[in-house]
């Protein structure tokens, strides 16, 4: 009896330590967007309020209704979404087949991390803003809710391998960084280039197979 409690005790340890390992993690993929400080969202848009089209999962995030031309070197996209609430930096987030059409040379970067990085011209109907620095390729990553990770072990800034599922392309991805936040959902998220290449949809799950550091 004693023999049989003792396995039982260490499979229950065994399964908590592990944990992380069984989460299902809803994946997200991030289409080219902007954030911009409420300075230059004012110039872009003079007296139009910022206003919500889709709430997002994270925080207070939200697609807003307001619709960018980004200008690069080498072409322009246009209809390219501002995201809310404004921010206290402007950043512009693309994958590498979109900084590459444009002709900028991003580098991959957390959001936020913008020191060093290309600037780009922004237009608006009302107005044209050129930005010095903020363009960068997302790093993929993972929002933890912070209770959420203390249970399941994990700290801000580890890197972790993902197994995300798709019906024809099964595929592992390293390098995805844990990001710990009070007001965090759970969510991987990828960009477009990754989505493409994974076969991954708004409807894909990840799990946690590895940790790297």
């Amino acid at each position: 009896m004693e023999a049989a409690n003792t396995n039982l005790q260490n499979e229950v340890i065994n399964l908590i330590a592990n944990l992380k390992n069984y989460i299902k993690i809803p994946v997200g993929i991030s289409n080219k967007h902007v954030h911009l400080t409420q300075e230059d969202y004012d110039i872009l848009f003079p007296n139009e309020p910022l206003q919500m089209k889709k709430k997002l999962n994270q925080g207070d995030d939200f697609a807003s209704d307001k619709l960018v031309t980004l200008i690069g070197p080498k072409g322009s996209m246009e209809k390219v979404r501002i995201l809310g609430p404004c921010r206290r930096y402007s950043q512009i987030e693309l994958s590498m087949t979109d900084a590459r059409a444009l002709g900028i040379n991003a580098p991959i970067r957390l959001s936020g991390n913008i020191e060093a990085t290309p600037g780009i011209t922004i237009r608006s109907p009302h107005a044209e803003l050129y930005l010095e620095k903020g363009v960068i390729i997302a790093k993929r990553h993972i929002h933890v809710q912070t209770d959420d990770a203390r249970l399941l072990g994990l700290h801000s800034g580890q890197n972790v391998v993902v197994k995300i599922e798709s019906p024809e392309r099964t595929a592992y991805l390293d390098d995805c960084e844990i990001r710990i936040g009070d007001d965090f959902s759970l969510e991987m998220h990828i960009d477009t280039d990754e989505g493409n290449a994974v076969g991954a949809s708004n409807d894909s799950i990840a799990h946690i197979v590895d940790i790297l550091r």
